[in-house]
């Protein structure tokens, strides 16, 4: 499990690097997501880093991944503290930005308008020009052997493109080093997209029937071992087509619980449209590790996403309330 959990923190960051790991964009307060991190910050950069706050006033809203954008943060913030190994002082601020159309034209991918800015400053040993040239490239690190992958810059360098923004690094050798991450300010005036602690101590489990659509063959024994032992009964189909067959014939299903991308012609989407003509209202919930099938979130807004890999935990929360929906 350990080996696996880190396999799957390396997957997620060579994904972030190249823009299409999967996120969960909502409107948040980074006012509040900077101030609940506080403690975390603290205990992770110890006692010979002295921590400071600013957070600017009317701070605009963004709509971004919180929990991407918390490790975002807290990438920046070890590395500064490896940068300070005598220790000193770590500045997160936070204020509104408007970039205006002359400097959008000097920086690539960069869209004039209102931002939302995160600044992460250190006064640790900084970065001379050639290491400034290489801070995003994957795997390139000034750490010894065995400390870090050399993903964490990158990491957040895809994370903040992905996500619209853009960063920029200022620093100088013996004075330190400053990160800004520049995210678009989000229009929409709603707070219900607030990201809450949905977690809970009690897996969910049912008596239900699911259909589980998957190619992988080590993948469909795991979520067949796992969803029977939460109780509940299981058909399985390893692509499209066959699993189109299962839901033409007379066996109740309750759940069709779908890999999104999968061989035979079919994908995950395609099969949800066709099995909805066949049994109208049919509940669904498709699972994928990758971005660039897209999270059914603002198109599809009826089919939940759980995200590979995912733990015992997870997949019950999920199917649970897949069932539950209205």
């Amino acid at each position: 499990m350990s080996g696996a959990r880190r396999a799957a923190s390396l997957t997620q960051r060579l994904l972030a690097f190249s823009r299409r790991q999967p996120l969960d964009p909502r409107s948040i307060d980074i006012n509040t997501l900077v101030n609940d991190m506080s403690d975390l910050l603290h205990r992770t950069l110890g006692e010979t880093v002295e921590v400071e706050t600013g957070r600017g006033a009317d701070l605009w809203r963004v709509e971004a991944d919180a929990n991407e954008l918390e490790a975002a943060i807290l990438n920046l913030a070890v590395n500064a503290r490896d940068a300070m190994p005598e220790g000193g002082r770590l500045t997160i601020e936070t204020s509104n930005a408007y970039v205006d159309e002359d400097y959008a034209a000097q920086h690539a991918e960069v869209v004039p308008g209102q931002y939302v800015v995160v600044s992460v400053s250190d006064t640790g040993t900084g970065m001379d020009a050639t290491t400034l040239a290489k801070a995003f490239e994957p795997f390139f690190t000034t750490k010894p052997v065995g400390r870090g992958t050399g993903l964490g810059l990158s990491q957040v360098y895809g994370f903040i493109k992905q996500s619209g923004g853009h960063v920029v690094i200022d620093s100088c050798p013996g004075v330190g080093t400053t990160f800004r991450l520049y995210l678009p300010r989000c229009e929409r005036l709603s707070h219900t997209g607030d990201v809450q602690d949905r977690t809970s101590d009690v897996t969910p489990t049912g008596h239900e029937t699911v259909l589980v659509v998957e190619d992988n063959a080590e993948v469909l024994e795991l979520a067949v071992a796992t969803i029977s032992d939460l109780g509940y009964h299981v058909l399985t189909a390893a692509d499209g087509p066959s699993a189109l067959g299962i839901v033409q014939g007379d066996e109740p299903i309750d759940l069709l619980f779908s890999d999104i991308v999968m061989p035979g012609g079919m994908n995950g989407f395609e099969l949800i449209n066709r099995a909805r003509v066949i049994r109208r209202g049919l509940k669904t919930l498709v699972t994928s590790g990758y971005a660039n099938v897209h999270r059914p979130g603002a198109d599809r807004p009826d089919v939940p996403l759980l995200l590979k890999p995912y733990r015992r935990g997870d997949l019950a929360q999920s199917i649970r309330m897949a069932l539950d929906r209205a």
